[in-house]
């Protein structure tokens, strides 16, 4: 997709909010890129050059703005033109699997050859596997400069550099300066932890920023995660949202909190998990949705005469997603027709009964989420002694299997199609628990049409509620979200059986 650079201009000039992260402009004669919304003079028309992405304008020799922060732009999200190969290759980088794993082993885990995914990254975006990989890195490393209290050896080792070596010379050569510089500046601000710092993180927690472009309905999010808050493992506070993680051997605690005048969400994680910051930056960016573009959702939606009040009434709403995709499978399937409040029961009990004790300094968060291994051996009569029916803990337990043998890729939203074949081959699984899994693994176009919250809501059947809903491509997961908070309802309610589906449809 190629840029028109005099609509670019235009949106530069007003420094309009709603293409942050959709293009960014280098200007020629300081070798500087910046993002649409930079404060800074703006440019001539003649010196500006526009770039889709941030690697782009570092590949053309720009260094990024120290003044509005390239780095903290928000993301192009799934739907955005790009293959659908190249889309997963991103999203693998993003969450870090260049940092230790090496680039034949992304190609197998994607089904190519490396030869091919360098071939289709360099159509696509004009970078290579490993130029995207490196300017993630600095862009990471960047921001725990400027928002974290860790000394750059520090900065070096979560941001993915082998040594303090490698992240001087490429950041100098990016930058045109050092890191130590950049750390300079933040001498002598305060670097207490304080209040909002992670359970258990102390003064070793690690900072970081993570852009969006508002509006953004902090508040609604939380509305949607406090009742679904997994005790042991999650705690929704007023303003604030914090877990328990346990991530490729790591294991720790975050918090994520909204600063609007930065237009990001502040993640403070323990210092365990700084080796997997990258993963868990990414885990987070999915789970609230921050890569949506609310000004294109709501410009298609509020056309629809069904949608259009209630988008205009709750501006920069997002879809709640899921940090962790297997414990949002597990508890998609233990919320087949039952409550929230029972759902949430239920997968209390498998945690307290299989999740792994940790200590975070808080009794709220005491436990991590059972992995797929642990849960794949447990026998089905131990599932179904939690409270279960004894079909519902064969579903569990083949749910479980199937993750731990690498038959689901949950982790990747582009391969919905793959793992929803796979999951509805399973025994007890059928099409509400798909859609809405999809929905929140972040699939933008994921409609569970069966769901009986969304019936009641439009006043019409399953068949009508699918006929409004092919208005609404591709953002139907925006739409179920804003139909079951204007109507009161949410996706895990109240049992209902359909004649050839035996799950729930809420």
């Amino acid at each position: 997709m190629s840029l028109d650079a005099d609509a670019c201009y235009r949106a530069l000039a007003a420094r309009d909010a709603r293409f942050d992260g959709v293009f960014f402009v280098g200007v020629t004669t300081t070798g500087i890129y910046c993002r649409p919304v930079c404060r800074a003079r703006t440019p001539g028309r003649a010196r500006c050059r526009f770039f889709r992405l941030g690697a782009e304008a570092e590949q053309a020799g720009y260094r990024a703005c120290f003044r509005c922060r390239p780095e903290l732009a928000p993301g192009s999200a799934s739907v955005d033109a790009r293959s659908r190969l190249v889309a997963r290759a991103v999203a693998r980088i993003d969450a870090g699997a260049l940092n230790e794993g090496s680039l034949d082993a992304l190609a197998g885990e994607l089904g190519v050859t490396a030869r091919h995914l360098r071939r289709a990254l360099g159509d696509e975006l004009g970078l290579s596997p490993v130029a995207l990989a490196q300017s993630r890195r600095l862009a990471l490393a960047k921001a725990l400069l400027h928002d974290s209290a860790l000394d750059v050896a520090g900065v070096a080792f979560a941001s993915g550099f082998g040594s303090v070596r490698r992240l001087n010379a490429l950041f100098r050569a990016r930058f045109g300066r050092s890191p130590t510089s950049v750390r300079r500046e933040r001498a002598g601000r305060a670097d207490d932890a304080g209040p909002g710092a992670a359970p258990g993180a102390g003064l070793d927690a690690v900072t970081v920023k993570l852009g969006y472009r508002p509006p953004f309905a902090w508040s609604e999010l939380l509305a949607f995660l406090g009742p679904r808050a997994l005790a042991g493992v999650e705690l929704v506070t007023a303003d604030r949202y914090l877990r328990t993680v346990a991530l490729a051997g790591h294991r720790g605690a975050l918090e994520v909190r909204d600063v609007p005048a930065a237009r990001a969400v502040e993640v403070t994680v323990g210092a365990e998990l700084a080796p997997v910051l990258m993963g868990v930056v990414a885990r987070v960016r999915r789970m609230f949705d921050l890569d949506a573009d609310p000004s294109a959702v709501a410009a298609h939606l509020a056309r629809d005469p069904l949608l259009g009040a209630r988008v205009r009434r709750v501006p920069g709403l997002r879809v709640p997603g899921a940090f962790d995709p297997f414990e949002m499978a597990l508890r998609a399937v233990l919320g087949q027709q039952v409550s929230v409040a029972g759902a949430t029961t239920l997968a209390g009990r498998l945690v307290t009964r299989f999740g792994a004790p940790l200590d975070t300094g808080r009794p709220e968060l005491a436990r991590t989420f059972p992995s797929a291994a642990t849960l794949a051996a447990v026998p089905v009569e131990e599932l179904a002694a939690l409270g279960l029916p004894a079909s519902r803990a064969r579903t569990l337990a083949a749910v479980a299997r199937a993750c731990a043998a690498g038959q689901l890729p949950l982790e990747d939203p582009s391969a919905h199609e793959a793992w929803t074949r796979a999951l509805a081959a399973i025994p007890g699984i059928g099409p509400w628990t798909t859609a809405y899994l999809a929905l929140r693994l972040g699939v933008p176009d994921a409609f569970p049409e069966t769901d009986l919250g969304l019936r009641r809501a439009l006043g019409s059947d399953a068949d009508a509620v699918r006929s409004a809903s092919a208005r609404w491509r591709p953002w139907r997961a925006y739409a179920a979200v804003h139909l079951w908070r204007d109507a009161g309802q949410t996706p895990l309610r109240r049992a209902h059986r359909r004649r050839n589906d035996k799950e729930e449809t809420p």
